[in-house]
């Protein structure tokens, strides 16, 4: 386990539902509505239950039960100006947005949030929605190497007049961006999230990213992601903050949970999670060394379609709560979590799990090992 343990409180965020289907690709019942309305109570409930961050998803193929879908910048926007204190993250494809048109969208709305945009650079993994708009389908390790100076791009233009980049899928001439991001103390730009699993993923991390999100893993899976980012990051003089992808089933007793997990399972969309497991071979298992995004993954993993379940924030609030702690202890910043219910369920977690987890953290500051943490 890592003794590197993350001083500040963790932070939490979550999917934000602007695509249709829910965060299950199952057909029992999600009170969960994709609509602006229903996300625009969801964030101030949100914001009021303490989560800082919310990750709008980007999809624009209907597929996978998420038949309709609302464009995350965009909508990302909507929910900034309905908040006070929320941070919206917003996923975007190297590729089908220029660096340099996100980073002066991503000026506007942090100026018009007052410091509280983010991004999440995907990769991308869903060939047909390149294909189909008659943009170019890049080898996997390609596509990293695009995100890499997409980044750099961002961050130089969010930061430096007239900057310039002469790269192999980018190049910016002598260009500056006025006005610059919102000046938050501590921040020198907006906030870089970036993804994926594979040797790939963690090499950019280490080089360019702020944040490294890990698709749901248990305690070894993302202990060893951490160590290995890490590893990338000090090569390169830099430190890289940590956070991980989960699914949150929390009930009265663990076996009430076990039972809406395996109701989840059992009434999963088959057709629909074979689709999607077909379309991500384009992911971990096209790497040379065969390690990525759910390269690894078995069909009851796929309903979460972000492996959300191999987290295992399944039980009674308590045990939760320890179980996020332990991530805590091998390295997590942050963890993202996806919902059943959103409404109810944020709610209760404000109100149940994330007390609980700030009782635990104020025993690890102590002691460096929480009352009762699992072992």
């Amino acid at each position: 386990m890592s003794t590197d343990i993350p001083a500040a409180p963790l932070k939490f965020a979550y999917w934000v539902p602007n695509v249709s289907g829910g965060l299950v690709t199952s057909t029992i019942e999600q009170r969960t509505d994709f609509g602006f309305e229903y996300n625009k109570e969801l964030a101030v409930l949100a914001e009021r239950s303490g989560f800082e961050y919310a990750l709008s998803q980007v999809r624009y193929a209907s597929s996978y039960g998420a038949a309709q879908q609302h464009d995350p910048a965009a909508f990302s926007l909507g929910l900034l100006l309905a908040t006070e204190r929320l941070k919206l993250i917003v996923a975007a494809h190297p590729g089908l947005w220029h660096p340099a048109i996100l980073a002066k969208f991503g000026i506007t709305a942090d100026i018009l949030s007052q410091g509280r945009f983010a991004v999440n650079i995907v990769s991308g993994w869903f060939k047909e929605e390149f294909t189909g708009l008659g943009e170019p389908w890049l080898e996997h390790d390609e596509r990293y190497r695009r995100t890499e100076e997409f980044i750099r791009v961002l961050r130089g233009l969010w930061t430096q007049p007239n900057f310039e980049l002469a790269g192999d899928f980018y190049r910016i001439r002598d260009f500056s961006l006025r006005p610059q991001p919102f000046e938050v103390p501590g921040r020198p730009h907006p906030e870089i999230f970036q993804g994926g699993n594979s040797s790939a993923a963690r090499t950019l991390a280490g080089r360019v990213s702020d944040w490294y999100f890990s698709n749901g893993k248990d305690f070894d899976g993302f202990s060893e992601q951490v160590a290995d980012v890490r590893a990338q990051a000090a090569a390169h003089g830099r430190t890289v903050r940590f956070g991980l992808n989960g699914f949150h089933i929390a009930r009265d007793t663990e076996a009430e949970a076990r039972a809406v997990l395996k109701e989840i399972v059992d009434k999963a969309d088959v057709a629909a999670v074979e689709g999607f497991r077909k379309s991500v071979q384009q992911a971990g298992k096209s790497t040379s060394d065969g390690k990525g995004m759910w390269a690894d993954s078995e069909f009851a993993d796929l309903v979460q379609y972000n492996d959300g379940f191999r987290t295992g924030l399944i039980g009674t609030p308590e045990q939760i709560a320890h179980r996020i702690i332990e991530y805590k202890k091998r390295g997590a910043d942050l963890i993202l979590l996806g919902f059943l219910h959103y409404l109810e369920d944020v709610e209760h977690f404000g109100t149940h799990v994330l007390p609980i987890v700030r009782e635990l953290e104020a025993d690890l500051d102590r002691t460096g090992d929480p009352i009762g943490a699992t072992r």
